[in-house]
């Protein structure tokens, strides 16, 4: 859902690679590790870049090799096969893997407010989701799509029938710019960011605020597995991500920096904005950074059933667990 980035990710990947396998510094004695992104570097990974730039993993005992994920793998896929730790995914992927009897379990939350929403130009003049009846909005296919749009255009009063709806993939930026659609579902502090830096003026029909659940738009997960034969190194990437928040928190410059010192050919001004844009959603808000908070799944869960994505309710203990949180 990022399509502006996904040029790069091939050769992200491979200088990932090639960058762990020629990694000599740090103790010895630190145990290896790989954490799969979920996409490309970006500005939501600021304080997994803070972490590593400020020595958090190694203090840990932690050699943490980051990684995004290859063309045709994603983190879920790695992490299950033994071939990663540690994996980032959005909540949603996460709780239909539990729910399909995967061998996985979230660890802690980056974000704690979902990031995928319907995106217009401003220009389109559209006061409420119920405006998209008549309109021909893009979804990118994955089924989570059409159920986050058909929530805030019912939410709004509007009949989610009406909405003309075609799969574009992931070239919601592309085609809203060359006014092929008038709106399509993407990732609000990525993909609407980068129309504003860019000029365009948004309008963002956010899934929490139209009727959706307010869930956790990005988790990080590792194998039941590894949980049950090497809890301390869980716990050890956990303290050490948290920190590595709860840093940029408190000073995001400072994390934007290490982002880019790790990844330079992300650009400075849309990461800037990105992260601005992320910031309110790194917050726990009242619970300790990296929570996974109960209801939230439940909300989760429920919201899945009701939409068909899930064949039978996840539990909050099954969806993960808040032990490792330091």
């Amino acid at each position: 859902m990022r399509p502006i980035l996904t040029r790069l990710l091939a050769a992200a990947f491979a200088a990932g690679l090639i960058a762990a396998c020629g990694s000599s510094g740090g103790s010895s004695a630190a145990r290896h590790a790989t954490l799969i992104l979920d996409f490309v570097p970006n500005a939501v990974h600021a304080g997994i870049y803070r972490a590593e730039v400020a020595g958090y993993y190694r203090r840990d005992g932690v050699d943490l090799a980051v990684e995004p994920p290859g063309s045709t793998s994603t983190a879920i896929q790695l992490v299950e096969a033994g071939k990663a730790q540690f994996g980032l995914a959005d909540g949603i992927d996460v709780a239909e893997q539990v729910a399909a009897h995967k061998g996985i379990e979230a660890v802690m939350a980056i974000v704690q407010r979902p990031l995928g929403a319907p995106i217009a130009l401003a220009s389109e003049h559209l006061r409420s989701p119920a405006d998209l009846q008549g309109k021909l909005v893009g979804i990118t296919g994955v089924p989570s799509d059409r159920a986050a749009l058909d929530t805030v255009v019912a939410d709004a009063g509007g009949d989610p029938a009406k909405v003309h709806v075609v799969t574009i993939g992931f070239d919601g930026v592309a085609d809203l710019e060359a006014g092929k659609i008038a709106a399509f579902t993407g990732y609000w502090p990525d993909d609407g960011v980068s129309l504003q830096v860019s000029g365009r003026p948004i309008t963002v029909f956010k899934l929490d605020q139209y009727g959706g659940p307010a869930y956790p738009g990005l988790v990080a997960f590792t194998s039941r597995a590894l949980i049950r034969r090497d809890p301390a190194l869980v716990r050890a990437f956990v303290k050490a991500t948290v920190r590595g928040y709860e840093d940029t928190l408190r000073d995001p410059s400072r994390s934007l920096a290490d982002l880019l010192a790790r990844n330079p050919s992300v650009g400075r001004r849309l990461a800037k904005a990105s992260l601005s844009a992320y910031e309110p959603v790194f917050d726990s808000g009242g619970v300790p950074d990296g929570t996974l908070v109960a209801a939230r799944i439940a909300a989760l869960s429920s919201w899945l059933l009701r939409n068909h994505l899930i064949p039978h309710a996840v539990s909050p203990s099954a969806f993960g667990t808040n032990a490792f949180l330091p």
